[in-house]
């Protein structure tokens, strides 16, 4: 068998890296051929490619594919990167959709990385590269901010059970004071040191002031998007990076029978939907642009949840385009676009 090209197919996960070797021939026919389960450690990542070397030819061009599964692919992607091997990291919704065309009975860690394989095999993928380290500290820091948060919403509902006691404990009130204190200075020096980093960037610092100016979009909305996209590195359009958010509409569907009702997908990165959250509600108060979207999707099924994702989703998109174009926010930009076209026709 003339072999041309080799792909390692990894479904990732937080405790084991599930691996599929696939190769192809001089006319085109896919093997799937090996396949085996490595613990996620650096233990079992070098044991990994013990393997793949055991079962792929040193002469033709090898291939590692994994999706981007949050933080669980970081480590071995590094691993590889150092040991000079191919790698490309796909995002979720490239491999779920891909799946899906598959029209596979099952879907299991095994399956998964069957695909990921094939998908290796069959596409031109781009190689991965590190994060930029601005991006890699920013990601740090905005995922500590967000671990205090939580601590500190945890305390206080703490203070409050404690408080509406009959008879409350003067010292465990004291001691729960004392670490909202603590807490609330900590996220202080969080966000003055992501304010520091970005400044230290004068190109990101300029994108960074051009994309605050959308109506509910501040700093650490934006330190939060850049970060967890590592800059939109592989994010090519409104599409993508609204699929790799989890905003993305699924629906279940099944023939005439069965019509279930459409949903988000969530599959995406849960800190990027979250960062959304609160600007998108801040945007439909303050500025008449989003308040008219909104009003129009609430007129249309009532369920003002749903309307407000679709703020967030539109101002997640935002961000993408103005980082990528440098024009800032235009809050009269549905106003020109209707003048321009009736120009357009009053000129036929």
């Amino acid at each position: 068998m003339d072999i041309i090209k080799q792909a390692v197919g990894i479904d990732v996960s937080q405790k084991e890296l599930v691996v599929c070797l696939g190769r192809m021939d001089a006319e085109f026919n896919l093997e799937l051929y090996a396949f085996k389960v490595f613990k996620n450690t650096e233990h079992g990542q070098k044991s990994l490619l013990i393997w793949v070397k055991k079962h792929t030819l040193e002469s033709v061009n090898l291939r590692f594919v994994m999706e981007a599964t949050g933080v669980y692919h970081e480590s071995f992607a590094y691993f590889l990167d150092e040991k000079g091997y191919d790698l490309s990291v796909v995002l979720p919704n490239k491999i779920s959709n891909y799946i899906r065309s598959l029209n596979l009975n099952t879907k299991t860690d095994k399956s998964d990385s069957k695909a990921i394989a094939i998908f290796g095999l069959e596409r031109k993928l781009d190689k991965w590269h590190r994060p930029k380290k601005i991006f890699r500290e920013m990601k740090q820091l905005t995922r500590e901010r967000d671990q205090v948060i939580n601590e500190r919403t945890m305390v206080k509902n703490q203070t409050h059970a404690e408080k509406t006691e009959a008879r409350p404990n003067k010292s465990s009130l004291e001691r729960l004071k004392e670490r909202l204190l603590l807490l609330n200075k900590q996220e202080k020096e969080i966000k003055k040191e992501i304010e520091e980093l970005i400044k230290e960037d004068k190109e990101l610092n300029e994108i960074v002031k051009k994309i605050c100016t959308t109506p509910g979009i501040g700093l650490i909305t934006v330190s939060v998007v850049l970060a967890e996209t590592n800059g939109f590195e592989l994010v090519k359009n409104k599409k993508q990076i609204v699929s790799y958010a989890g905003f993305d509409v699924r629906e279940r569907q099944s023939g005439t029978s069965i019509k279930g009702k459409a949903r988000i997908s969530k599959r995406g990165n849960k800190n990027i939907r979250k960062a959304m959250y609160f600007p998108g509600w801040t945007a439909i108060r303050h500025d008449e642009r989003f308040k008219t979207i909104f009003s129009r999707h609430i007129s249309k099924h009532g369920i003002k949840m749903k309307a407000g994702v679709v703020i967030q989703r539109k101002l997640l998109e935002m961000i993408y385009t103005i980082y990528k174009t440098g024009i800032p926010y235009d809050k009269d930009y549905l106003q020109k676009q209707e003048l321009e076209i009736k120009e357009e026709i009053e000129n036929i």
